[in-house]
């Protein structure tokens, strides 16, 4: 019908072009116009004044006011020597509206239907109109929508405009009623369709919609079928045919896949041909499939994956690997050659950043690994996104390539980042029964002004504690890395409301630090500080191995001058919710000579994250810590306001803040009342599940927890059979409001006396700005 269609209109343009004898145009008259002006059709009429025209000449003159699709009828006259142009112009679209649609949001059709020449102000062509109506039908398809029906309402207004109205019934979707492997006799269906996009209707279809049939989603089941025979030494596996049909109320589908699995082979030789750029033999260390091995193709692509990597970190940055097998049908064997194109050596010649409103471009450049006018580095620019990542300020951080035109051996680098808020306040609340209300808050910002500098303050306060303390970091106190942080701190202990050892202490604080990059995952840490602390005990409510303590050192108010050394190795993947790698740090932190009470801490603490497959992380903590008087004061016990604690939302989950360890009764109490310890063991082990309704795994997560930890008096007294015990639930979830923290927990191992401190709900959030 179309080519009828066209056959039609060119005869009907030959017809109004083929009375001309040739003249001499000394004019042009256009009529007809009424939006469009005769400049722009002058523009496009391939005659002026002075030209000779001919009836080739009027063909082409229609043909091409025709093309510009501003016009439904052209013809040509003659008066005298004056051209004459009668055009008939098509109506401009007035209003669109679209309606009925569910599946398909109203924006991405209007912009697919603006790229289709359908958009207010366009001018309307019919034939456009259907195009569109049938391609909006065979999306629907694609979604399993098979009574869908598009109708357009198109309703002519004054001063020639249209408008479309695009009425919509989308229909039901048919779900897929049977999906048959006709000729698989060796694995079991669940086995071959494990990995599938395309179900019989389940408990979760109404989410996932994997009942819903897609000729998208068949098509790439049957790559998924391909690769698990594949996989499995079918090396020429194939499939014969697929049909798919549909039931007469077009409710329910029917899906028939027949394969020709063929036989299993085995790897006979392996050859390396090209310019493999490095050795033989180091190539050979990175394929994967062996000689007598069974054809597998994850193995093959999993070598030529390790291959390009290999040489895009040596510059090669467009290297191709190809493989070619060739099959021995008699023997059922497979020869396998992998053929290297490496390409040109590439440089990168320069590095632009975009997205970045508010960051400074050095403050990004910095974190690049990969540098201009160096060989381009893929380990590198990885590692650069890392990195960025971590930052904290970027909620997405894309890295990509483009090649300098006419220069084949140079490409630059576009480093494109969604910024996110750096800042924060923060609250968090917490209740007991014998606390009271637990409130704090902080300001913090870890991207001051853009220049990546951090600042923060802090306050919390409850019936028994306050502080305040104030910080400021410069990351990049030197181009090296080497960076200058200082705290401010003062805080306040009153637990005479509280089961903690009834006792006061007032701290007043200062330090700063130095932060010196030791290599790529890897920094130290040195600090001095000075700090005052006022104790106060209460004889008859105060434990008296504490009044004991301070009587011998004679000292109310506690002077310390302390020097606090740390070193970090740091692997983790990103800043917010890191699904491998890992941190390890170790501090110790020492009061100088000088100081009331000599004594020193050290604190190791290593955490690990492991993807474990299916969306699972498998996340492992460990924690010690140990304190211990030396020099004039050796001997002595390590002093009790250091001691460390256990128990909380961020600790052993379960348990109230710092309520686990030792405790001392006292006759004032009807219980005995936690004291802390010197010695400090904690351990976690968490199952971060895939959310399969979250696209964004940095936007909530979810936990399965066993937490484990105690405190005691000092290292000599550790006895595993203490250790407390909790298992239960984590919420993780960056909210509109800020991040908050929701955990179910329950004791399963406690010690006597940990019922009085027992907490199965806990939470802390925050708001961010």
């Amino acid at each position: 019908m179309k080519r009828i269609a066209a056959l039609l209109l060119l005869a009907s343009m030959s017809a109004k072009a083929m009375a001309f004898q040739p003249f001499v145009v000394q004019d042009i008259r256009i009529d007809g116009l009424s939006r469009i002006s005769a400049g722009s059709v002058l523009s496009y009429l391939p005659v002026d004044k002075g030209d000779t025209l001919t009836d080739a000449g009027a063909q082409q003159a229609i043909h091409a006011l025709y093309n510009t699709g501003f016009f439904s009828d052209v013809e040509l006259d003659r008066q005298g020597d004056i051209l004459v142009v009668k055009v008939h112009e098509r109506p401009s679209i007035s209003k669109l509206n679209i309606r009925g649609n569910k599946d398909i949001k109203s924006d991405d059709l209007k912009k697919g239907l603006k790229d289709a020449g359908l958009a207010e102000g366009q001018t309307f062509d019919r034939l456009t109109l259907d195009r569109v109506q049938q391609e909006l039908i065979r999306q629907y398809y694609n979604r399993g929508k098979y009574n869908v029906s598009v109708i357009p309402h198109v309703t002519h207004l004054n001063r020639n405009r249209v408008a479309i109205d695009l009425e919509i019934r989308e229909g039901k979707a048919a779900k897929i009623k049977q999906i048959n492997v006709v000729g698989n006799t060796k694995f079991s269906d669940k086995q071959i369709r494990k990995n599938f996009e395309s179900d019989t209707s389940n408990w979760l279809s109404w989410y996932s919609k994997d009942d819903q049939y897609s000729k998208e989603k068949l098509s790439g089941d049957l790559e998924k079928l391909g690769d698990f025979y594949m996989d499995r030494g079918y090396a020429d596996f194939g499939v014969d045919s697929t049909e798919v049909t549909i039931s007469p109320d077009k409710r329910d589908m029917y899906i028939t896949a027949s394969i020709k699995k063929g036989e299993v082979y085995k790897v006979s030789d392996i050859h390396l041909l090209g310019n493999l750029i490095l050795p033989e033999k180091t190539m050979r260390h990175l394929v994967f499939i062996k000689k007598g091995q069974k054809f597998n193709r994850a193995l093959i692509e999993a070598s030529k994956k390790a291959m390009k990597a290999t040489l895009a970190n040596l510059g090669y940055a467009y290297a191709e690997v190809q493989t070619i097998p060739k099959l021995d049908k008699k023997d059922r064997t497979v020869d396998l050659t992998f053929y290297v194109k490496p390409g040109d050596r590439i440089h990168v010649r320069r590095i632009n950043f975009s997205g970045n409103t508010r960051t400074e471009d050095d403050v990004l450049r910095r974190e690049m690994r990969q540098l201009e006018g160096s060989y381009y580095n893929q380990a590198a620019i990885d590692r650069s996104k890392v990195r960025l990542q971590r930052l904290g300020y970027f909620k997405d951080v894309k890295i990509t390539k483009s090649r300098v035109p006419g220069t084949p051996d140079q490409v630059d680098l576009k480093v494109k980042v969604e910024e996110q808020s750096a800042g924060s306040l923060q609250f968090g609340v917490g209740y007991s029964q014998y606390s009271g209300m637990i409130l704090s808050g902080s300001v913090s910002q870890n991207n001051f002004m853009g220049t990546g500098d951090k600042f923060s303050v802090s306050a919390e306060t409850s019936s028994y504690y306050k502080r305040v303390s104030l910080g400021y970091v410069n990351p990049y106190l030197t181009d090296s890395g080497v960076s200058i942080g200082y705290n401010a701190t003062y805080s306040k202990l009153d637990y005479n409301n509280t089961d903690l050892a009834n006792y006061t202490n007032s701290t007043r604080s200062f330090s700063s630090y130095l932060g010196i990059p030791v290599g790529e995952f890897d920094s130290m840490q040195v600090g001095l500080g000075i700090s005052s602390t006022l104790i106060n005990t209460y004889p008859g409510y105060t434990p008296q191995s504490l009044i004991d303590y301070q009587n011998l050192i004679g000292h109310k108010t506690v002077h310390a001058w302390t020097l606090t050394t740390a070193y970090t190795h740091d692997t983790r993947n990103d800043y917010w919710a890191p699904t491998h790698g890992g941190l390890e740090s170790l501090s110790v932190n020492a009061s100088l000579p000088g100081s009331t009470v000599q004594y020193w801490k050290a604190n190791y603490q290593g955490n690990y994250y492991w993807p474990v497959g299916g969306g699972f992380v498998l996340y492992v903590d460990g924690e010690l810590g140990y304190g211990k008087t030396y020099g004039k004061d050796k001997g002595l016990a390590f002093p009790f306001w250091e001691n460390y604690y256990a128990g909380g939302v961020n600790d052993v989950r379960g348990f109230q803040d710092n309520t686990l360890g030792p405790r001392e009764n006292v006759p004032y109490y009807s219980y005995d009342q936690p004291i802390g310890g010197s010695f400090k063991v904690k351990g976690t082990t968490e199952l971060y599940l895939p959310l399969p309704f979250l696209k964004d795994v940095r936007t909530a997560r979810v936990s399965l927890f066993a937490d484990v930890g105690q405190v005691y008096k000092d290292y000599n007294s550790f006895d595993a059979s203490k250790l407390d015990a909790s298992v239960g639930i984590s919420l993780h979830w960056q909210a509109p409001i800020g991040p908050l923290i929701i955990n179910f927990a329950k004791p399963v191992r406690t010690q006597p006396g940990d019922g009085h401190y027992e907490e199965r709900i806990q939470f802390t959030f925050g708001n961010q700005f």
